[in-house]
């Protein structure tokens, strides 16, 4: 086992040419960095925010809102099923959570009950449909979504929520931004070096939902004014030309279906727009709408408020078009990235937030650093005083491990964190460990009656059993709380689960690579630790 194996000989080689080249950009000026031929690696360790300082978000999804909104759209679309199939009703409306209407004609009730099934999707389970329809004394039929479809949709809103807030954050170029899921309906934000809170919850907090709706011609400015609107029709707040108007509920298109916006310019005023295109089925039905609609005003409606309602002059059959207003180049440009990242499926409603400054960081770092360099220090002194010349042995293995570690962070850019810096302290530990494990097995060989050679080779064969044990049980602890954990938790998780692959290498192989080659130069009688 102790034999001076090409293969060792190199694979140590390489490992320790990669850490040292992998963990120098850390040590060295950016401007020394910035100097460097291309082809010089330049990645650095990404650190945390508790690190590097940055700003901390908690927001909590709106699911209620969320289930509103549903059952609105579950009205009309209760409304238009019953119709189009030609079943009179009255009194069609949210009581409690249950969408109710009363069929005029009893005769029609169960092909009323049949329609309206039809408005159900299949469970993800696979048994049943989202949406129970049930019968009631006087003609009335009651539709109300199961709670194994409410949570899923609750799930599915902070699922979105989360994807959409990291393109949002991507898109302003912060790096790692740490976006995790707190509890049923919560997201926690961690934007390393982002040290203003307002500017990322200007982007995160809008909702952005777009939607392009017909504009109800037949409703009077005195309807509008005392607020009675006809079935069917909702009023929303106005542009600057119009300070509300009557709109149809069920949107033609909506923002989902757009694939692109770009902040450009009117090609006649050379005002700021917003361009946008629209996917195959969007465009379709956009053309459509226009197509039917010569003449009429549609409206362009941006959280819950128009912001454009031009005339359709000739059907819009590109699938693309303009949203003009009052912008300017960076309000236009903000839409664009909002519509582009796509829209919230709810309202987020901020709970905490705080800011780590970046000074707060630094005496982080420099916490961090002092006390790796004190517990390094303590283990190389220990190793040395307990096993001289093999103590050495295994010091140069712990810098060869925490260069391995740093390396492989910095090529993987992964973010190191406060008790990623522990993780990093308990991996040396643990790889001293190993190696005192290896050298009080050689002592016992050795008091055994067994030669130098003999009792090292057959010291690592016993020990490696123990090693690696210890070791797994670690790994799997790692995984567990990476699975299982958020930000500082996952930050130490990771750096553990690292050091534990380092450790096994630089312990065993590392290591037994210094002592055949001690073995084969001295060619000692006696073990120096026997």
């Amino acid at each position: 086992m102790l034999s001076l194996s090409r293969w060792k000989i190199v694979l140590v080689t390489l490992s320790v040419i990669f850490g040292i080249v992998f963990t120098m950009p850390n040590l060295l000026p950016q401007k020394t960095l910035d100097a460097l031929p291309g082809w010089v690696p330049k990645q650095k360790l990404n650190l945390g925010l508790d690190l590097q300082g940055g700003s901390y978000l908690l927001y909590e999804v709106d699911t209620a809102q969320l289930r509103k909104e549903r059952l609105d759209n579950l009205v009309e679309d209760a409304r238009n099923t019953l119709r189009n199939a030609g079943i009179s009703f009255n009194g069609l409306a949210v009581t409690n959570g249950v969408v109710g209407v009363r069929i005029d004609d009893a005769g029609k009730v169960n092909a009323a009950v049949a329609e309206l099934r039809k408005l159900g999707s299949p469970l993800q389970s696979g048994v049943g449909t989202d949406l129970n329809v049930s019968t009631k004394a006087d003609q009335r039929i009651e539709l109300a979504f199961s709670p194994e479809a409410a949570r899923a949709d609750a799930s599915k809103a902070v699922e979105q929520s989360i994807e959409t807030i990291r393109r949002r954050i991507d898109s302003l170029g912060t790096k790692e931004p740490t976006i995790t899921r707190q509890g049923a309906d919560r997201i926690v934000i961690q934007a390393a070096g982002e040290s203003d809170p307002e500017r990322l919850k200007a982007v995160i907090g809008k909702t952005a939902k777009l939607t392009f709706q017909m504009v109800d011609e037949t409703v009077t400015q005195e309807e509008m004014a005392s607020g009675r609107m006809p079935p069917g029709t909702v009023l929303v707040a106005g542009d600057d030309f119009q300070p509300y108007y009557a709109l149809k509920k069920r949107a033609v298109v909506s923002g989902e279906e757009l694939v692109d916006a770009q902040q450009a310019f009117d090609g006649q005023s050379g005002r700021p727009v917003v361009s946008f295109r629209f996917n195959g089925s969007g465009a379709r039905k956009f053309g459509d709408a226009t197509s039917r609609n010569i003449g009429k005003r549609f409206a362009i409606v941006l959280d819950n408020k128009v912001i454009s309602a031009p005339t359709i002059q000739t059907p819009i059959l590109g699938g693309s078009g303009q949203i003009t207003g009052s912008f300017t180049v960076e309000s236009a440009s903000e839409l664009s990235l909002l519509l582009r990242s796509g829209a919230l499926p709810a309202q987020l409603n901020i709970e905490e937030q705080r800011t780590v400054g970046a000074e707060l960081g630094a005496d982080a770092v420099k916490a961090g650093a002092i006390s790796l360099a004190i517990g390094a220090a303590a283990m190389f002194v220990f190793i040395i005083l307990a096993y001289g010349l093999f103590g050495v042995f295994a010091a140069l293995a712990l810098v060869a491990n925490v260069l391995l570690i740093v390396g492989i962070m910095s090529f993987s850019q992964a973010t190191l964190t406060f008790p990623g810096i522990a993780g990093l302290i308990l991996t040396l530990a643990v790889a001293v460990d190993a190696n005192v494990l290896i050298y009080e097995r050689m002592r016992d060989e050795a008091a055994a009656g067994r030669s130098p050679m003999s009792a090292a080779d057959t010291g690592y064969k016993l020990a490696l059993v123990s090693i690696l044990d210890a070791n797994i049980t670690s790994l799997i602890s790692a995984g567990i709380m990476f699975s299982f954990g958020s930000g500082p938790v996952k930050g130490f998780a990771w750096t553990l689960a690292i050091g534990v692959f380092t450790s096994l290498f630089t312990a065993i192989i590392i290591t037994q690579v210094l002592i055949g080659w001690w073995f084969k130069v001295a060619k000692p009688k006696k073990l120096p630790i026997a």
